[in-house]
């Protein structure tokens, strides 16, 4: 009888099950693999055959069939190979099939029975878990990331021949079982603010739209000359978010692991991501994709900071393909093999100069563009990626006496607190503390953000002397429900309204 043996691939930073069966046959020695393997799959053959023998084990010298279901859908990289090499030693009668039940199997080979690390093992975990596998079974370098999910024996094995005695019985392993309690715990920056202290020096303005930025997860758009201060304020903002929970890390651990960046030094995520890329980035390297469609940076920066230095400079069709992500916080990608979907709660920090030689407005260079090459310049920005973001901050010119010598503009500590009790109001007000005002749909701008009568007719002056859009004014909204949890006051008042449309008028 054919051998079953379970194991499981990537779809995105999502795992399906695959079964792969094995069969024996009479005819001349050939081993064929069917089911839309890619070529590290048929490639398998080999490096399966040489482990089996270089691990003490029986290489069928019959014909054999590698059946990879669902055979409708396409399957990609090396993990496949310890699971067909245990469906072999079931099928040919060397393991007993009673010893593979209820477990599921990952893992690469190597030709002397070694196995290598594979990508996506925290996803393995949660599969096995939620389809009632007992044990599962993979290379000893992912055991860390895979103990992180619970109520799962985990079986790290380093060699083929380690399995072979293990299923055979004849030296049993022991499988391990660990919370994800006991790894955030022992994590020296698991309470109080995972960074070191910002260095707040600058405009106070833009210091502002910056905590405002970090309390509720808005966008910010920073303009001025160079020397203004802006990557430098850029590169703070992660030193004002809170620690990730619980829920965050296993998410940021997922997609760090599908793609492949994931250190066995480091199984667990727990710093909110900084992703600052370069204009001559591509779009599959923004928003992911390729032959095996991996997470971009706009996911990679999930639950953190995404950093465009110049943004003028970025290929405008490359802006573009920001808009979903911003507005839906996840990016869909659609191929012929399917639809995948990654999360990508991202805050957006842009940084530009006012025009290419960048010192048009200030007051110690002369600028030398023309006023077509301003406008053009500023025109590569189109108007539904600007409506986007939250908040627009002109900075001046930094003077030595304002970086070196001047106190900082603000108390980190009195910072820190408000963003904290903001992001505690949120939690409290949507039942969800993965939930930020930035998240609000119409329905809760309406329920969450309403203002009396003299602040509704301010806002209706203020939208039709700035031209908002109805996604503009419900941003100012949004901005003004943050400034107000900030303040710790339950209904927005007309201060934070101002504020708010401040910020909004440079747009």
């Amino acid at each position: 009888m054919p051998s079953k043996i379970y194991s499981c691939a990537l779809r995105g930073i999502e795992a399906y099950g695959v079964e792969i069966e094995v069969d024996i046959l009479n005819g001349l020695p050939r081993l064929m693999v069917v089911g839309l393997g890619d070529a590290a799959i048929q490639e398998s053959k080999e490096r399966v055959r040489s482990a089996i023998v270089n691990s003490g084990g029986q290489f069928p010298s019959r014909r054999k069939i590698v059946n990879l279901a669902p055979a409708d859908t396409r399957k990609h990289g090396p993990s496949f190979d310890l699971p067909i090499a245990v469906g072999l030693l079931v099928a040919s009668g060397q393991l007993p099939p009673e010893s593979v039940e209820g477990a599921l199997f990952v893992g690469e080979l190597s030709l002397n029975g070694t196995l290598k690390p594979v990508n996506g093992s925290l996803s393995y975990a949660f599969f096995a878990k939620t389809n009632g596998f007992h044990s599962l079974y993979l290379p000893e370098a992912n055991r860390d990331e895979a103990l992180l999910i619970s109520g799962i024996q985990i079986i790290a094995i380093s060699n083929l021949q380690q399995l072979i005695a293990h299923l055979s019985g004849k030296n049993r392993l022991k499988p391990r079982v660990q919370t994800m309690d006991s790894k955030i715990q022992s994590s020296p920056r698991s309470s109080g603010a995972p960074y070191p202290a910002p260095l707040l020096r600058g405009d106070p303005k833009a210091i502002r739209a910056l905590s405002i930025a970090a309390a509720g997860s808005h966008h910010l758009l920073l303009w001025g000359p160079p020397g203004s201060g802006k990557t430098l304020l850029a590169h703070q903002l992660p030193c004002l978010l809170p620690p990730l929970a619980e829920a965050e890390c296993l998410e940021l651990t997922q997609i760090y692991s599908a793609a492949g960046l994931l250190s066995s030094k480091q199984p667990l995520i727990q710093k909110r991501p900084f992703r600052s890329i370069h204009h001559t980035a591509s779009s599959v390297a923004l928003v992911g994709g390729g032959s095996t469609v991996r997470p971009g940076e706009i996911s990679l920066a999930h639950r953190g900071v995404l950093f465009l230095d110049e943004i003028p400079e970025f290929p405008r069709s490359l802006l573009e393909t920001l808009r979903q992500p911003l507005e839906q916080k996840q990016i869909t990608l659609a191929r012929a093999s399917g639809t995948v979907t990654f999360p990508s709660h991202f805050t957006l920090i842009a940084a530009m100069n006012p025009c290419p030689c960048g010192y048009a407005g200030d007051d110690r260079k002369r600028c030398r563009c023309t006023p077509q090459e301003q406008r053009r310049y500023s025109h590569r920005l189109s108007g539904p990626l600007l409506d986007r973001i939250d908040l627009f901050v002109e900075m001046p010119r930094l003077s030595f006496e304002d970086f070196y010598e001047s106190p900082e503009v603000e108390d980190y500590g009195k910072t820190y607190e408000k963003i904290l009790r903001a992001r505690e109001l949120q939690a409290k007000r949507f039942g969800n503390a993965l939930k930020l005002n930035t998240d609000m749909s119409p329905g809760d701008v309406q329920t969450w953000c309403g203002l009396s009568g003299q602040l509704t007719t301010l806002l209706r002056e203020a939208t039709e002397r700035l031209g908002l859009s109805a996604r503009g004014t419900h941003r100012v909204l949004k901005v003004a429900r943050t400034l107000a949890d900030m303040e710790g006051v339950e209904r927005i008042e007309e201060a934070q309204l101002l504020e708010a449309l401040q910020y909004r008028s440079k747009s």
